[in-house]
């Protein structure tokens, strides 16, 4: 046992010197490899982002909310006036109802307002508006035939009677319903995950330079009309019925031409009720920085996210506050000037 324990002494300690040596010959190579980690690790990661703004998370928050995002469907007649918590909204659709009248489906992930309306009924127009992100529903309930819709599509909606709902006094009815918007929120299931993009988001660098237009006038079909003015740096409503301090006043208003068909049923007062189509594709009209930029809008299916796109190709909307106008193809207009 003595002389095997003493023949392997010379192999250990030439095994030894050998990896000492190539510790020492190697150690530039080291200390660069060692270095990589490091400045690597160094490297901020990018921030996360709005899906419903596009706009970076502010000091590195996550962009998972402990809510879903929540539609609350507004509504848009004078006799609403004055709307309140609009201005809190990251993003608002508005759609054709019944009568030649419009709705709003105000959009809040970011920041949920208190007191906020008045509140309306569904369509089923709002599947696809709300679908693509999953979005809860804010409403004053709906027709029928139009829930059996919303809950085939699988949309969570909330109605009169939850909490943080509450009839305003000093209003008429319809227009007297509103909700706290923070208490309906701790009725949903916090998402496991960060929402789509609604918008294929991206910078103002990017568009195409089209034209000058300063003045916008979306005129669904019916009559209304959405008058936009571009005043520093943002749109304008002119013809707003949202509280003076309470508008929301976006970076880009985005145009899509879409079809309107039939929902099926009438209103209480013997109005046929529209069914905006959001699916397929249509014109895009979109105004930003004072400049309109022509293209294309396209969805492949209700829960699709839109796409937009130019024939140079794809087409993103600067990151920031949108409002989104579906005008009918038919019976619809939109004008504009410099």
């Amino acid at each position: 046992m003595r002389r095997t324990t003493t023949a392997l002494l010379p192999a250990l300690a030439l095994v030894s010197s050998l990896a000492l040596a190539g510790c020492g010959g190697g150690g530039d190579d080291t200390s660069k490899t060692s270095a990589s980690p490091s400045s690597s690790s160094s490297t901020p990661a990018a921030p996360e982002t709005n899906p419903m703004t596009g706009l970076d998370v502010p000091d590195g928050g996550s962009a998972i909310e402990k809510h879903p995002v929540l539609v609350v469907k507004m509504d848009n007649t004078y006799a609403s006036a004055p709307q309140l918590g609009l201005g809190s909204a990251d993003l608002v659709v508005e759609e054709l109802v019944e009568g030649g009248l419009t709705r709003l489906a105000a959009f809040y992930y970011s920041t949920l307002p208190g007191k906020t309306g008045p509140v309306r009924s569904m369509r089923a127009s709002d599947i696809g508006i709300v679908s693509p992100v999953k979005a809860d529903v804010v409403t004053s309930g709906a027709a029928g035939v139009t829930i059996r819709r919303i809950q085939g599509a699988g949309i969570t909606f909330f109605g009169e009677g939850s909490k943080g709902f509450a009839r305003d006094s000093s209003r008429s009815a319809p227009y007297n319903l509103f909700t706290d918007l923070r208490q309906t929120a701790t009725l949903t299931k916090a998402p496991k995950e960060r929402p789509a993009d609604y918008l294929p988001w991206g910078s103002a660098d990017d568009l195409p330079g089209g034209v000058p237009a300063r003045t916008i006038a979306a005129t669904f079909s019916g009559g209304h009309t959405t008058d936009w003015t571009f005043q520093g740096g943002k749109y304008v409503n002119t013809n707003s019925n949202a509280a003076e301090n309470d508008r929301l006043n976006p970076d880009t208003v985005l145009v899509l031409r879409v079809q309107v068909g039939d929902a099926g049923y009438l209103d209480p007062a013997g109005n046929p009720v529209p069914e905006t189509k959001l699916v397929g594709k249509g014109q895009a009209m979109l105004f930003h920085g004072g400049r309109l930029v022509r293209g294309t809008w396209s969805k492949a299916d209700l829960d699709s996210p839109i796409e937009l796109s130019t024939k140079a190709g794809p087409l993103t909307v600067p990151a920031g506050h949108t409002w989104i106008e579906l005008v009918p193809a038919s019976g619809g207009n939109v004008t504009y000037r410099k």
